[in-house]
This record gives C-alpha cells, structure tokens and sequence, in this order.
C-alpha cells in the first residue's frame, strides 16, 4: 500500500476520522437530500434516515407482485404538491394496473396529482422527460428489464434535476449489478396480511442480515374501505367513474404539451 493510502494504527483505532471519510461498518453520510420514508424502522436503515432525493432507488419483486404503493405512500404524500409521475405501469393483460385513485385521495394523495404517461416502448425517453420537468416531485418507473447503461442515465437524470426516482423491476434483476444508491426487495408479510417483508440489498453501509417487517399504519385499511366505498358511489353517478387516472400517451407529437403539469421544464 502506497504512503498516500496508509493510515497508522494508532490513527484507526481512535475512529478520529476527516468528515468526508466513510467507514464501511457505519452507514454513510448521503450526498443528497433525504425524505422519511414514514416507517421508523426503515429509516434507521437508510442512509440519512430515508428515500434519497436526486437518486435512483430500485425495488425488486416476483412477477405479479405490486407492493410499491404500500411502501412509497406516505413519502409520496409528503414529497411536495406536484405531480407524481408514472411511466410504464403494470398491466394485466390489455389492462394497466393503475391505482385506484380515490383510496389514495382518501390515503392523502389527491388523484390530480397522479399523472399515467403510457409508454409501451419509449418508458426510459419518457421517465428521464419527467425528471426534467420543474413541477414534478416524484417518478415512478416499472422498467422490468433493463440495462446498466439505461440505469445510469436515469441515476444521473434524477441527481441532475434533484427528483424522487423509484424504478420497480423484476426479481431477477437482484442478482444484477445496478447504479441504484439504495435496492430494495420487496415482498408481502409471512406474518401480516398486510404487511411487507423489506429486505436492503443494496445501500451505502453495512451489510442487514435480517429482514424489516412493515405493518400498515392504524386506521389505514380503514380508509381505503372508505375511499373505495366513495368511489363505487360517485362511479355510479357518472359514465366515466371515479377511479381516472390523467393519461398522457407517448406517441402523441408533444407529450408533455399536453399534460398542463408537465409544460414547464426544468431550467
């Protein structure tokens, strides 16, 4: 080891060290901002005690499984009154599977701040245009496969434009190399029925054995029998229901021209 690399014993031991020094036992000092991911227990596993701002954070799950609006909720309620932006949702079948917007609304996040943009081949063109729009606060990705180039164009986008980044993709892709700062795999409670099995694959720190167990906040289940009971009403009152979702379709000439949200982008 070269002179400039090596450090006295002396000087290791009295864990005296310079404040831009990560040791690998302790969780680092993140480089961006950071936003509660509303469970205590969660932040005090992650770097700076929550979701990265202006990074990419990846969660992993099985095919068909969909956990992410029962993680992300309550940072997305609190992440600004801007849009929330979804590119490439889940579908089943001919169907996406979007959210039922007035559980959210009764959850705290408003259906107007909900913007779909269906991308069917063009989901990185379309995330990385949302990152750089100013008004956005936050973008969802499900990207089930993708390549390390196309991760760290989407990293480098959301540190670029300072936005909440979470890119949803297959289990598989656990055992790939990723640019994401912070992976988590996702999957439902052996011991909850509504619960969420967390498990940090990835984050600057040591290394977490053991798995978290999140437990729906009280009175959540409530209020989405509550939103959802409001929704089956205001649906029969109207021919086009309550559960919209605003659309934006990617292959129109200028997509975000078409969203009002979406028409000022970021200097």
């Amino acid at each position: 080891m070269s002179a400039a690399l090596s450090l006295s014993p002396d000087f290791a031991r009295s864990g005296d060290w310079p404040a831009h020094v990560w040791r690998a036992d302790a969780l680092a000092a993140p480089q961006v901002n950071t936003l509660s991911s509303g469970d205590a227990a969660l932040d005090a596993q992650l770097p700076g005690g929550g979701w990265p701002v202006g990074a990419l954070t990846e969660l992993v799950q099985a095919p068909g499984v969909h956990l992410e609006w029962r993680l992300l909720l309550p940072a997305l309620q609190r992440c600004g009154q801007g849009p929330v932006v979804l590119v490439g949702a889940p579908s089943l079948g001919s169907a996406a599977l979007l959210p039922f917007a007035p559980a959210l609304a009764g959850l705290g996040l408003p259906g107007q701040r909900l913007i779909w943009l269906r991308a069917a081949d063009g989901q990185l063109w379309a995330a990385e245009q949302a990152l750089r729009c100013a008004p956005v606060d936050a973008v969802l990705l499900w990207l089930p496969q993708a390549r390390g180039e196309q991760l760290r164009r989407l990293q480098l986008a959301a540190a670029q434009h300072h936005k909440l980044l979470f890119v949803m993709r297959h289990s598989a892709a656990a055992r790939e190399a990723s640019p994401a700062v912070l992976r988590l795999q996702l999957a439902p409670s052996a011991t909850h029925a509504t619960g969420l099995r967390v498990d940090i694959l990835k984050r600057q720190g040591p290394p977490l054995a053991r798995a978290l167990h999140i437990l729906p906040a009280p009175g959540l289940l409530a209020g989405v029998l509550a939103a959802q009971q409001q929704g089956f009403v205001q649906a029969a009152a109207t021919e086009t229901g309550a559960a919209h979702v605003p659309l934006v379709d990617v292959a129109s000439p200028d997509i975000f021209a078409d969203a009002p949200a979406l028409v000022r982008a970021a200097a």
